[in-house]
């Protein structure tokens, strides 16, 4: 009989993700597990519609089980998007800012998120779905492409297209790149949601961290008459004699209204 050699190593065992563990059903049946009446009744605001859903569940719940959800594939986040749960659209766009935040994400699928986010953006609709995953799925994907989209989303009737086009310029801002950030704030410095406007006057601030100057160029040019909002969150991080200047530039104006 052969004598075992002990010094032989054998494989490694290797783990493939189950991806037929990863599905809508699933990750909703976790939702239920954690959900409670009293969060329910604290996110009653996070509707987007009368239709829409609050199951109960703490957003950081959310986010945690999305990333254990990771390797779902797009079917299924999908059918997530399809849901009238709030919760469940919170995880569907919260994978797909996992999956593209993460450096092992071909290109082909982030690309795939990116048609996916588009295509369904009627299922993103209201101000946290497109905040959470706007960044990386949109901004990150047209990075390094033409952005003529963010234009049409940027004059699109619909708030949260035209809420993507400027949250997702963050992302341009973050890596030194501040054009589209007032190209597209200009666009929308006559819309007439307040959510538009705070989506405006954050991206403006983190673009002026990166160029001062451009912002106070915007600002010389656009103070006086911008939303109110817009021009408060602009000016966060200025000292209080330049707030109070640009500020008194929109007084002035709301006066002689």
């Amino acid at each position: 009989m052969a004598l075992k050699n002990k010094n032989v190593r054998r494989p490694a065992a290797t783990t493939i993700p189950d991806t037929q563990a990863f599905t809508a059903q699933r990750f909703v049946a976790r939702l239920e597990m954690v959900r409670t009446p009293e969060k329910a009744e604290a996110h009653r605001h996070l509707a987007a519609d009368e239709e829409d859903v609050i199951m109960g569940v703490g957003m950081g719940q959310v986010f945690a089980l999305a990333k254990e959800f990771i390797e779902m594939p797009l079917d299924e986040i999908e059918k997530l998007l399809e849901s009238p749960i709030h919760e469940a659209r919170v995880g569907a766009v919260s994978i797909m800012d996992w999956q593209g935040r993460s450096k092992k994400t071909a290109e082909e699928r982030r690309k795939e998120l990116f048609d996916l986010y588009v295509r369904r953006h009627d299922r993103i609709n209201s101000w946290d779905l497109v905040d959470r995953s706007a960044l990386y799925v949109v901004g990150q994907y047209l990075f390094d492409k033409p952005r003529d989209v963010l234009y049409k989303l940027a004059h699109s009737k619909d708030t949260w297209e035209r809420r993507t086009a400027i949250v997702s310029t963050l992302y341009f801002i973050g890596k030194g790149d501040v054009d589209d950030a007032f190209k597209i704030a200009e666009t929308l410095l006559e819309d007439d949601q307040d959510l538009i406007h705070k989506a405006t006057g954050w991206a403006l601030r983190e673009a002026g961290k990166k160029d001062r100057q451009r912002l106070l160029r915007f600002l010389d040019q656009y103070a006086a008459t911008m939303p109110r909002i817009a021009l408060r969150y602009a000016l966060e991080h200025f000292d209080k004699d330049e707030r109070d200047h640009f500020m008194d530039m929109k007084k002035a104006t709301m006066k002689g209204e």
